[in-house]
């Protein structure tokens, strides 16, 4: 065999390097910002549900590194007009990229085409909001089929279906049924059974919703009274989840969706991870299927008391409305599998985007465990 030079083992060296770094995902497209940035591309959302659990997690070194560079930025990104959030998610080739959230198109050259080398690729998704029907005397909705889950149910009820607190004529979803050691509880969010820290420790908590029964208050209806709940911050604190939990018993509810559903949840929670395919159950639109395009989303979103910003978030995209009004509280679990993922709490007004927090988050910051198979 020749013998090969020191240039030849160099080249071969640089050769190696270069394709570590593009199998990571970590080459720079398009180099540093420069004063002439170009403004970054707008594309609608590419869904294609993976039927096997994605490697692009917060433990993929590339997704990693662009984790930390949306840390760095999100401050000056998010003031931008028009700008609601920031999240890391894959462009078209399946590179990490930081994603940039718009209400609107702002003006050319805003945004960076990358930044620190990570592409940056805006996603016009609208204003997000978290998805209760409004205060007042309202219809029942049900999403079609046989079974309605605005409607009353024969105890116990079903998870992913109408429920609400007695103190507003409203409705969300029940999300899960939770334990902690032999008490049993309703897991929801926040502004479905606390009214965005209004509702009082100990207040009933009914199934269907008031907004489900004409606003009435039926005797009869109570599942539960409010346990615990981790309160909203509307003051530009950041929060990590909207959730509440009643204390309710296994004579009152079940931990199954009704049967046009996907059954009942795993105990197991499970990280999110990019191209997961994930479903959920609720009260408005019943069954519907996604797939998970963002995390580590940093997002501002809309209630009746206010704005609140949000962090560490998963954005859920699906084909068709994945979540409306009255879907807040519903579970998110993977598909298959039915390993919970998320609690699903806000969303735009084409139901397509989604918003979850962490379901890790929300069962430590209550202190409970998913009551599942």
């Amino acid at each position: 065999m020749k013998n090969k030079g020191p240039g030849s083992r160099y080249i071969f060296g640089l050769v190696v390097i270069l394709a570590l770094f593009l199998a990571l995902g970590l080459w720079p497209k398009g180099g540093m910002i420069r004063p002439d940035v170009v403004q970054a591309k707008i594309t609608e959302w590419m869904a294609d549900p993976a039927t096997e659990r994605s490697p692009f997690n917060e433990n993929h070194p590339g997704i990693r590194a662009a984790i930390a560079v949306q840390d760095r930025h999100t401050r000056r990104l998010i003031a931008i007009p028009d700008v609601v959030g920031t999240a890391v998610g894959l462009t078209e080739t399946g590179q990490p990229a930081v994603l940039v959230f718009l209400k609107g198109t702002p003006p050319p050259g805003l945004l960076p085409e990358n930044i620190e080398g990570v592409p940056v690729v805006a996603k016009l998704t609208g204003a997000f909001v978290a998805m209760q029907p409004p205060a007042g005397k309202g219809p029942g909705s049900g999403g079609g089929g046989n079974i309605d889950p605005t409607a009353f149910f024969p105890r116990p009820v079903p998870i992913g279906v109408s429920t609400g607190n007695e103190g507003e004529c409203s409705a969300g979803t029940i999300g899960a049924r939770v334990k902690s050691g032999s008490t049993v509880y309703a897991l929801s969010n926040n502004h479905v059974y606390a009214l965005e820290n209004d509702a009082s420790i100990g207040s009933e908590i009914l199934q269907p919703g008031r907004y489900d029964t004409n606003c009435s208050i039926v005797e009869g209806n109570a599942i539960g009274t409010l346990s615990n709940y981790v309160s909203l911050k509307f003051n530009s604190s950041p929060n990590t989840v909207d959730a509440a939990i009643a204390v309710t018993t296994t004579g009152s509810l079940g931990n199954a969706t009704p049967a046009d559903g996907y059954g009942t949840p795993k105990s197991g929670a499970t990280a999110a991870g990019l191209n997961d395919a994930v479903q959920k159950y609720g009260r408005t639109t019943k069954l519907t299927k996604g797939t998970i395009t963002a995390i580590n989303a940093t997002v501002n979103i809309g209630y009746s008391s206010g704005t609140a910003l949000f962090v560490n978030q998963i954005v859920v995209y699906g084909n068709k409305p994945f979540i409306k009004a009255g879907d807040s509280g519903s579970l998110l679990v993977t598909d298959p599998g039915r390993n919970p993922v998320g609690l699903l709490f806000a969303g735009t007004s084409s139901g397509k985007y989604a918003i979850a927090n962490q379901i890790g988050v929300v069962l430590n910051a209550l202190g409970v465990t998913i009551d599942g198979e």
